[in-house]
């Protein structure tokens, strides 16, 4: 057993540490993307395009906008748990989180934009739904 280490800062100081934390993205998933990308020949596409959402990938021709969610952070129907620990702050925060897709999605498809939303768990596997649906997204574009 490993003796905890107290923290060196207050709790309002953590807070206010871990709060100015800001994520570029998940770079394994992002990465993974790009190569299917790439294997696949999908071209067109543009990462960090300023756009309401902050998707990771962007079509900006065929106004596609591509998010690639972790099982964990958006509640993967199929592998998402709830941390036992602190249980009524990990609901809260995401069920913001999802309350946050939705009114991402309704956003950006009120300012004429289509979005794709792809799991985590998708990228690793190798049966292309995921690169069906990407494909099939692109190809029954109006523009």
């Amino acid at each position: 057993m490993t003796a905890q280490v107290p923290d060196v800062f207050t709790k309002a100081k953590r807070s206010q540490v871990m709060a100015r934390i800001r994520s570029s993205g998940n770079r394994d998933t992002e990465l993974r993307m790009i190569a299917l990308f790439r294997e696949h020949r999908i071209t067109g596409w543009r990462r960090n395009w300023r756009l309401f959402g902050r998707p990771d990938f962007v079509f900006p021709r065929r106004r596609l906008a591509v998010f690639v969610d972790g099982c964990f952070w958006h509640c993967c129907p199929r592998h998402s748990t709830i941390p036992m620990g602190n249980r009524t702050f990990w609901e809260a925060k995401l069920a913001a989180n999802r309350a946050r897709d939705r009114r991402v999605n309704r956003t950006l498809r009120t300012m004429g934009w289509r979005v794709l939303r792809i799991w985590e768990h998708d990228l690793a596997g190798r049966d292309g739904r995921c690169i069906g649906r990407l494909t099939r997204t692109l190809c029954c574009s109006t523009r």
